[in-house]
This record gives C-alpha cells, structure tokens and sequence, in this order.
C-alpha cells in the first residue's frame, strides 16, 4: 500500500475518472457523466419563457430542447436573455437548477464578474502572507481593464508569484471570454469541468504526492476494490458498527448500528463515528438532498456532542450542506447540495 496522497486517472465504463487515495483509503471520487444534461458549473447563454409566481423563479430555455430554473426572478419578464451557470444537478423529470451570479473557479482563485472586490481565504491567517497575496493581485489587476470581484483561495498560501499570477490571468481571460458571448440564441457556452481538471484544481492543501495516469490504473492501484464496497449500502466503522446508507425519492437514510457492542458508551462511540465518516461516504457515492440520520440509541445528553461533530465534518467537506437539527421523533435533519450525479447511475453501463 503506497503512502501519502496520490491522484489516480483512468475510466470507468468509458467515462473519464478519477481517485484520491490517501495513505491506501478512497478520499474522493469523480467519475463524469457520458450525458448531455447540464452538469454544475457549465456557463449557458438563457432565454426567460415561463414564469413559476407560485415558486418564485423563472423557466429558462438554454438550447438544445433543454430548460433551466432560475429562483429568485422576481420582475424578470418573459423573452429576457440572461446568462446563467449550472447550480446542480436536476433531480428527475425537473428542469435543472441555475444561477445568475457567475464564478470562474480555478486552483488559487474564483473570479466572480457579477460582485466586485477582493478577498483572501479567511484560513490564511498570517499578515505577510496576506500583505505578499495582495501585492501579487494589484500587480495582475493593474494590467487588466475589468472590474472582476477576485477571491484568493487557501491553496494560494505559499504558492510562487508566478503560478498566482498565472492562474489569475487565465481565470480572467475566461471570464472575458464568457461574458463577450452573452448574445445571441440559447446555447452553452463553458462546458463544466472534466473530471481530471476538478482533481487538479480541488485536490490540494496539501498538493498529492503522485499523479498516476496509466491504463487500468485504477485496477492496479485498487480503486476498484474500494468502488465495489461503495455499491453496497453498509458501510463499516470501528469497533464492529456500521451505517446503512439507503437513497429513496424522497431523502437520503442513514441507519446507524452499533454491532456486538454493548457498552454503555456503544451508541456515542458508533454515533461520532459516523458523524466523522459521513460526509466522505455520501461524496464517494454522489448522494445530496435531504438527509435523514437515525442515529443509534444515546442519551439526550450527548446530542450537542454528536451535533458539534457533525459540524465539524460537514464544514470541512467541499459540497454545501446544512446541519439542520434534531426533529421531534429524534432524528438528526442535513439538507446537501446535490452536486454530483449518485454512483449508482454512473457505473451503469
């Protein structure tokens, strides 16, 4: 078993994939869609068609027979071009969710066209380090004729000038590009990210230690000894529990056992158990929406410990999600942005 954080290229069913490994374990897994749905991220030039007064948004056609919602449309008229970028994915039968504030997202920035000013990554803490940051981004902006608001993200933190620079001007570049086509008919203009440029751009802090790109890579590296666990429902925990993870129409499940453990302090252990290993498991299998949690039976006073984990773990995950709360029948409440298609569909053949 090879150690450290390597990145593993290669295809699933003749979709483009990829995997991080750490130390042995599946951290992430991207495996793109062989659809022509609209996918997160992807930029499309839109026409108004149907109000929706009830939900207050708007229907979008986007090209291609395709239809976009858009929330939060109040006073926009039917006919009204806009330019808007994928949300998430849509759930079956519904057009598929979309915004109107743009971002351009890469390694060491987000540029964001529709919300002017700077800022650097809260995490970044050093005041030189910031003071080197800010420099490097009035140098780039000096040059450049847009009013582009600018993040600087946590991966820029002792990065070389150059490859900043870099990055922002490309982030630039595509950004001017995108918003010189905003006329003319419905149409898409910027694909959403492979899944090989998601792995470069998001995998890091700290960058991998390997990149492997070689054919039937993942079955020598054992991606898919760990895809195939992820087909199952059950997962497992340490010290015999596990939680079954069962996707409905309706909601996500989680069932939470805890095993041949019968210690007083089994259903804590196995509960912050999961409140570690859950979100990894619901990226790896591409699962959002509402999540229902039914925690093994501890006492009420252990709730707030269980739910500051959950917090915890949720905050570091990469894919929104709102730590909701208890209900009334003692189950705990995520919403999650459905930002990936689930793995069962994707390994479908």
């Amino acid at each position: 078993m090879k150690k450290g954080r390597i990145v593993v290229l290669d295809e699933v069913n003749g979709k483009p994939a990829a995997a991080l490994l750490v130390n042995g374990q599946i951290h992430d897994l991207l495996i793109e869609a062989d659809n022509n749905l609209p996918k997160p991220e992807a930029i499309y030039r839109g026409r108004t068609t149907l109000p929706m007064k009830g939900q207050n948004g708007i229907i979008l056609d986007i090209g291609s027979g395709q239809k976009a919602f858009l929330r939060n449309a109040k006073g926009i008229p039917q006919g009204t071009q806009m330019t808007v970028q994928v949300a998430t994915h849509a759930e079956t039968g519904k057009a598929t969710p979309v915004v109107n504030k743009l971002i351009f997202k890469s390694r060491y920035c987000i540029v964001t066209p529709d919300a002017p000013g700077l800022n650097i990554a809260r995490s970044i803490k050093d005041d030189e380090e910031r003071d080197r940051l800010l420099e490097i981004v009035h140098e780039v902006s000096t040059n450049r004729s847009n009013e582009y608001g600018l993040i600087i993200r946590s991966s820029a933190m002792d990065i070389d000038a150059d490859a900043i620079s870099d990055d922002i001007n490309a982030m630039y570049d595509l950004a001017d590009n995108v918003m010189s086509q905003t006329s003319g008919d419905p149409a898409l203009i910027m694909p959403a990210p492979t899944a090989e440029m998601k792995a470069w751009r998001d995998w890091v802090n700290p960058d991998p230690d390997e990149v492997i790109k070689e054919i039937n890579s993942f079955e020598t590296m054992g991606i898919w000894d760990h895809i195939e666990k992820l087909k199952h429902s059950k997962s497992k925990l340490p010290n015999g529990a596990s939680m079954i993870i069962e996707p409905t129409s309706a909601f996500v499940a989680v069932d939470v056992n805890t095993g041949n453990d019968f210690s007083l302090s089994a259903g804590l252990k196995a509960n912050l158990a999961v409140a570690k290993e859950l979100p990894n498991q619901l990226s790896l299998r591409g699962l959002g929406g509402q999540i229902i949690i039914d925690f093994a039976p501890s006492p009420k006073k252990d709730r707030k410990l269980i739910e500051t984990a959950l917090n915890s773990s949720f905050r570091k995950g990469k894919i929104d999600t709102v730590v909701v709360g208890w209900t009334t029948l003692g189950n705990f409440e995520l919403q999650r942005k459905r930002e990936r298609i689930p793995l069962s569909e994707l390994l479908q053949d």
